[in-house]
């Protein structure tokens, strides 16, 4: 009797690349891909639907990112595996993914063999990082941001004014000025769009 194929959930927004990685790992004699997504909002309910027990999820997507969607199968599914897959090798993503709860974290560009054994090393309760992405996470060092920074920076991304921004978050303006002001000295920056490109190079928010 033979056992049971990994089970696969693949969510990636864009199209040829996710059917490439289907492709692929479909030629693996232990590996289903059971369902694909293009969109982070639509993750959980896929996994509900099609018991799988890994998640290969793209970091950004539309809808929600793959952190954000990692975090919502951590808390409503606990044995699901998740591996992060990422085009860019920005140091804060790392922290985040893991942080999420993802076992493996790695550059969507590996072989497909890389790829299939560390969803093999998941399931056997192995975490598996790209090292180079380790070592950049490693020299860049913690996120500086506090939560409430980063969620005040997320807002001001939008163009919003400070008066917006406190009726948003339900701050004082006083209060959302000194927000900023730390986050732009924390990153350096000269001024609050300089904080929010330097944050989202870094993977900070």
């Amino acid at each position: 009797m033979t056992s049971r194929p990994i089970r696969i959930l693949l969510a990636e927004d864009q199209s040829m690349v996710r059917e490439a990685l289907a492709a692929l790992l479909g030629l693996e004699p232990d590996i289903e891909v059971r369902v694909q997504v293009a969109r982070g909002d639509e993750v959980l309910a896929a996994a509900r639907a099609h018991d799988v027990n890994v998640a290969l999820l793209d970091i950004e997507m539309p809808g929600m990112t793959g952190i954000e969607a990692a975090a919502a199968l951590r808390a409503e599914l606990p044995d699901l595996r998740i591996v992060i897959l990422t085009t860019f090798g920005r140091p804060g993503y790392l922290r985040g993914a893991m942080e999420a709860g993802a076992s493996a974290f790695l550059v969507k560009d590996a072989p497909a063999a890389q790829l299939a054994a560390a969803v093999r090393k998941v399931l056997q309760g192995e975490r598996v990082i790209d090292p180079t992405l380790a070592a950049a996470a490693l020299a860049e060092g913690a996120n500086p941001l506090t939560d409430r920074e980063r969620e005040v920076l997320r807002e001001a991304e939008s163009g919003a004014t400070n008066a917006e921004l406190a009726a948003r978050l339900h701050l004082s303006q006083g209060t959302v000025r000194n927000y900023l002001s730390t986050a732009i000295q924390k990153l350096a920056a000269r001024n609050r769009a300089e904080a929010v490109r330097t944050a989202r190079e870094k993977g900070w928010l």
